[in-house]
């Protein structure tokens, strides 16, 4: 298959699983990797006939520079979806999966419902990638094309997934591009969704969106430079699922990452890290 055969996202937010890719990609070549995805190499070299020479670039010096916190955050998120399914999660939802393969390249157990939402037009690159290649899933894995600003629960809901089941609900930073009024939207489907026992990773970061890098992301990926949006559950996400029948437990990213033997990525301050909210 060549680049050209298949629709590449080369625009909008489907854009950044490009560039988490390359962080991916970059970890698996690594003598001391946290992990091993090859089939992120298999997206790139199928989206890279799609894309300038010029923008490829941006592309690529951004998940640079983004690369020795993000590569972290996706083995603790491996870490956390292999504990969950291996205990009392038979259900997981990566919410803006992008190009994740985690439902090939985890030792899951064969049972777990695997289910990935993300917008159409990703979907309309990946999963012919992935035909192509005729890999398949360790487990029951299910495409859920739909925005999370709309009637994404429906689709979730025709692709077999089971409200009575808990599940581990994953956010890898989808949230951040979606406007604070449907971020919470999104809580509260999650919730109505969630049996006791359901699980929801919150991220408790302190983002600086007028960095250079974040600026640059956002005119590569939004094409728009004027103000900073306001998006995400932001600084109140952690109270909200308290106050809906969750509870919460917080662990400091340096704890969270220290097994990792990367100490040039911790950053030495208390407050920030992850939080697992548990449903009650």
């Amino acid at each position: 298959m060549t680049g050209t055969s298949v629709p590449v996202p080369t625009n909008g937010v489907a854009m950044t699983a490009l560039g988490v890719a390359l962080i991916r990609v970059r970890e698996t070549a690594r003598p001391d990797r946290l992990y091993a995805d090859p089939l992120a190499g298999v997206f790139l070299a199928a989206a890279r006939p799609g894309f300038d020479a010029e923008r490829w670039a941006r592309l690529e010096k951004l998940a640079e520079q983004f690369y020795e916190g993000r590569t972290l955050a996706v083995k603790a998120v491996d870490e956390h979806i292999r504990e969950a399914a291996v205990s009392d999660c038979p259900q997981i939802v990566l919410l803006g999966a992008g190009l994740d393969t985690r439902a090939f390249r985890l030792d899951l157990p064969p049972e777990t419902a695997f289910f990935e939402v993300d917008l159409p037009e990703l979907f309309d690159f990946k999963e012919p990638v992935l035909a192509a290649h005729r890999v398949r899933p360790v487990c029951t894995r299910r495409a859920v094309a739909a925005d999370l600003r709309g009637d994404w629960e429906r689709v979730l809901l025709e692709q077999g997934f089971r409200a009575d089941l808990p599940t581990a609900w994953v956010d890898e930073g989808v949230l951040g591009y979606v406007p604070r009024t449907a971020a919470y939207a999104v809580a509260e489907t999650v919730t109505r969704l969630s049996a006791p026992g359901s699980r929801f990773g919150i991220g408790r970061f302190q983002v600086d969106a007028a960095t250079p890098q974040y600026r640059a992301l956002r005119e590569l990926v939004l094409e728009a430079p004027g103000e900073t949006p306001v998006n995400g559950l932001g600084p109140d996400g952690e109270s909200w699922f308290a106050a809906h029948g969750w509870s919460t437990t917080f662990r400091a990213w340096d704890d969270l990452v220290a097994p990792y033997g990367r100490p040039d990525v911790m950053g030495g301050d208390p407050g920030i890290g992850h939080v697992v909210a548990v449903r009650e």
